[in-house]
């Protein structure tokens, strides 16, 4: 019961998530909108204050003039000396008449400075007194006067979502400087407010076509990115499901980071599962390898606690078989652990570095002490004592005991083993030859898999266990070289391992990673 509401509760988070295609153009769409909204108010409050720029010093040109034109009466302004001060052209269109008439000349129509100015339908003149009555006014339609303060105010009247233009003028004379009366001209900008309201007409449909455009543009891209973050779940959920299971995300076709990512979660994958195929080989081989020196110290135990105990002879023959038995399994299982060790080098040991000579000739030396019989040579006139490769000493230590010793144990009469080492450009070789039995070429194949013996009677005698040349070829392996064997059978064997080269420049950057690696792993009271 509780698993089930447990599921149910993991299945209603599920549902609950947000899908990352959403979120994404969801923002995409936000900050266009957000963009164009912006970008659509600052162009439309341009264009309106530069035509409204244009429709105030429109207005402006008609008071100034009207201004000038009646300042040259000395008394309050009335009709009997305001009409006779207007030119006969500006009198005629103010009451509605035509701008030229057939009276007038050319020239002196088009001086009248008034003609072009009043001219514009949209332009109503009022000129008041000081009693605020009108004395005289062009059109239907008077402009109606407000006191203000101060010569002149501008206001912008909006009537049924047009604006008109008002602007107040005191008139003051100029013989005595007195308030005469005021010029009211109201400009009801046609033009202007045609121009705006089609221009948030135009932005709005634009705008709209615009943030639909690029969010499906946005959706196509976003969904182009989130496919394969999907797929990479997908295989995830499969694998966390099934560690044994075979899914990987297929090759994207990109060249960009969720292809490098897919390529890195597949190569994770297949580490993460030889590390559990390992631990399934090294549990089965265990198993399979100490089952028999189990039982063997099992019978002479059975054998002991039955009868054998009252035989001092077969007492002591059960002890040593039993000793025998028990340090054959420690050498097995420390050989396993070696094997098993052998294929994780790239998280034990990726920084290290190994001089070659040196190695070769410790290595050389110890093993001619330990078997004085034999004769041991060393030649490594081709190899400059500065040669490095990328590997750690131990592991190349390892791997010459491995070959030596095994050259050692298959020897017959001639008694040597000849050891060589070279360079080249790229590559530092080093060879190990024996004399002894040789190998036969289809056992060549097969020298290198686990627990393979070619003699398994002479090895076991030896001691041998049949890891030593899968442990060289898993450490060889590791350290991106490779091993190889060349033997005739009864005239000897030469196995051959070739490493890169490890450069200087590269030998100084890999010194510098261990060496900051190390100061990060020390505890920080001992760097006090």
């Amino acid at each position: 019961m509780k698993m089930m509401i447990k599921n149910k509760r993991d299945r209603a988070k599920e549902t609950k998530h947000s899908s990352l295609v959403v979120r994404w153009v969801s923002i995409v769409a936000l900050t266009i909108t957000v963009s164009f909204v912006l970008f659509s108010v600052v162009v439309y409050q341009i264009v309106s204050k530069q035509s409204m720029n244009q429709q105030e010093e429109t207005s402006n040109n008609v008071v100034v003039t009207l201004e000038r034109t009646l300042s040259s009466i000395p008394d309050e302004l009335e009709i009997s000396n305001v009409i006779p001060s207007l030119s006969p052209s500006t009198r005629r269109i103010l009451n509605g008449g035509p701008a030229i008439s057939s009276k007038d000349t050319r020239n002196n129509a088009f001086s009248d400075n008034l003609i072009s100015l009043i001219s514009n339908p949209d332009i109503n003149v009022a000129v008041y007194n000081r009693h605020n009555e009108v004395v005289f006014a062009n059109g239907d339609t008077t402009p109606k006067f407000s006191p203000f303060k101060g010569n002149r105010r501008v206001v912008q009247v909006k009537r049924n979502n047009k604006t008109t233009l008002v602007t107040y003028q005191k008139v003051y004379s100029a013989v005595n400087n007195k308030l005469t009366g005021y010029v009211v001209v109201s400009n009801e900008m046609t033009y202007y407010n045609h121009l705006m309201s089609n221009l948030l007409h135009w932005m709005l449909i634009i705008s709209l076509i615009a943030i639909i455009f690029f969010v499906a543009i946005s959706y196509v891209l976003v969904v182009n990115v989130v496919r394969p973050i999907k797929t990479m779940s997908k295989v995830a959920k499969e694998v966390n499901a099934d560690p044994n299971s075979e899914a990987r995300i297929k090759p994207l076709n990109r060249d960009d980071e969720l292809a490098e990512l897919a390529s890195s979660i597949n190569q994770m994958l297949d580490r993460m599962q030889s590390y559990i195929e390992q631990q399934k080989q090294f549990v089965g081989d265990v198993s399979h390898e100490l089952r028999t020196p189990v039982a063997v110290i099992e019978g002479h135990l059975n054998m002991l606690e039955r009868w054998g105990k009252d035989d001092p002879q077969i007492l002591d023959e059960s002890i040593k078989a039993s000793l025998q038995e028990a340090d054959r399994m420690k050498h097995l299982i420390q050989e396993m652990l070696d094997l098993t060790r052998a294929e994780q080098i790239d998280v034990q040991y990726p920084y290290e570095i190994a001089t070659v000579n040196e190695v070769v000739r410790r290595v050389v030396s110890d093993l001619a002490m330990v078997h004085p019989d034999f004769k041991i040579q060393l030649d490594e006139d081709d190899l400059p004592d500065d040669t490095e490769i990328q590997m750690y000493h131990g592991h190349l230590e390892q791997l010459l005991v491995i070959l030596i010793d095994n050259g050692i144990k298959y020897s017959t009469d001639r008694k040597q083993i000849n050891v060589s080492a070279g360079v080249t450009k790229k590559e530092v070789s080093i060879m190990v030859q024996d004399f002894g039995e040789g190998i036969s070429p289809e056992d060549q194949k097969k020298i290198f898999n686990r627990f393979y013996r070619v003699d398994k009677a002479r090895t076991r005698e030896k001691g041998g266990n049949g890891l030593g040349l899968s442990i060289a070829q898993k450490l060889v392996d590791s350290y991106k070289g490779e091993i190889s064997v060349e033997s005739v059978e009864g005239q000897g064997s030469q196995f051959k391992m070739v490493f890169p080269v490890l450069s200087k420049k590269r030998a100084a950057e890999l010194r510098k990673i261990e060496v900051e690696k190390h100061k990060n792993d020390v505890p920080d009271g001992i760097l006090k």
